[in-house]
């Protein structure tokens, strides 16, 4: 009777033992196949473009001339060119520009050849033509209006005998740097603006920033028509400007 009874009690046992083993592997399978799917679920990202642009006006104009003198004999085109020069000069303080703001290059000499043909057309070699000596001239200020006065009024000097090429002044800003750095820092926002109305729209909320990019910086005429640039657009013949530049954002979605 009694090693009826012991021999039930450990067989209960036993069944108990193979009952908790057996919860204990389907409870760590449920745990294992939760760590699987949290490890291998897919993280969703959201990509959006911002943008920031504004209007501006320059600081800075660079005015530029340039002439030149010929001459068969090298000594007196020098001469002539160096009294180009201090006549330009004199002209320019005249007209209220600061010495300081008065750039001239240094002489450019080139010998001239004219190539000659025999009478039945035959190349016959080349015949010197003289000397031909260049010069430029640079006015950069901050007095934008008297250096665009003086652009216009530069060809007075033609009348004096002077050859002077004068093409149009261009136009820049010193701050530009401060600009740049205040435009990506709109542009950045803008981008995660956007990126949280997409986000509330569709369910979700955004995460952290996992990329970010800056976009092209863009200069050009304000009102213009002017074409973006692959590698941007700088530019220098507008006085007024637009500046914009975009930035790139990818972020996690929750």
């Amino acid at each position: 009777m009694n090693d009826t009874l012991q021999n039930n009690r450990l067989r209960n046992f036993n069944l108990l033992g193979l009952a908790l083993i057996a919860v204990a592997i389907t409870i760590g399978a449920f745990v294992l196949a939760g760590a699987y799917k949290y490890k291998f679920k897919k993280t969703q990202t959201i990509r959006v473009t911002g943008s920031a642009g504004v209007d501006f006006t320059s600081d800075l104009i660079v005015w530029n001339g340039s002439y030149s003198r010929n001459d068969y004999d090298l000594r007196a085109a020098y001469a002539q060119l160096k009294s180009d020069e201090s006549n330009i000069k004199s002209y320019l303080t005249r007209k209220g520009i600061k010495p300081a703001e008065i750039i001239f290059s240094s002489v450019k000499i080139d010998r001239r050849f004219r190539t000659k043909y025999s009478d039945n057309g035959k190349y016959a070699g080349n015949e010197f033509e003289g000397y031909n000596l260049s010069q430029t001239v640079k006015v950069e200020s901050g007095d934008i209006a008297k250096v665009e006065a003086l652009s216009r009024e530069i060809t007075e000097l033609i009348q004096t005998g002077i050859e002077l090429n004068s093409p149009e002044p261009l136009y820049f800003y010193t701050k530009l740097a401060d600009l740049k750095l205040d435009l990506l820092a709109k542009a950045a926002e803008d981008a995660r603006k956007r990126a949280d109305i997409i986000a509330e729209n569709t369910g979700g909320s955004i995460g952290a920033v996992s990329k970010a990019n800056m976009g092209i910086f863009q200069i050009t005429g304000k009102n213009s028509n002017e074409d973006y640039s692959y590698g941007g657009t700088f530019n220098t013949s507008s006085k007024n400007k637009t500046a914009s530049i975009t930035v790139n954002l990818e972020c996690t979605v929750q």
